[in-house]
């Protein structure tokens, strides 16, 4: 301290990002009104129910409601596995079928077996969901 006062500390300046962020900051709530809601045991237990099923968070599926969307349940967690294996399965059809186009080296019973694997691979996706 220098004859009683604390020296000055130098002011950053901030930079136009900086700035800019913090603009955006304040306008990053997309909805501007709040409801509480009380709900009785009944109630509350059909909307953990819903959200239990749906995967969706309990604002999520009265939003979905309000509006009048469906409420799908949420697909299995070997769904996303299934679908990659699915994609991987056509995408080695795709390359035999241009192998063959290019060389001509396959005949028509193997070019309608591969795609009847495809085939029973999409049943079985889709009995599976």
């Amino acid at each position: 301290m220098l004859g009683g006062k604390a020296p000055k500390t130098p002011r950053r300046n901030s930079s136009h990002h900086e700035k800019c962020f913090f603009r955006r900051r304040k306008n990053i709530r997309q909805r501007e009104h709040f409801i509480g809601l009380w709900l009785d045991n009944a109630e509350y237990t059909r909307l953990t129910e819903h959200c239990r099923v749906s995967g969706l968070s309990a604002s999520a599926v009265i939003r979905k409601l309000i509006v009048g969307a469906q409420l799908r349940p949420r697909p299995p967690d070997t769904y996303a596995a299934l679908l990659r294996e699915l994609s991987a399965i056509g995408n080695n059809i795709n390359q035999i079928a241009y192998w063959a186009n290019a060389y001509k080296g396959s005949t028509p019973a193997e070019i309608h077996e591969a795609a009847e694997l495809a085939r029973r691979a999409w049943r079985l996706v889709k009995d599976s969901v």
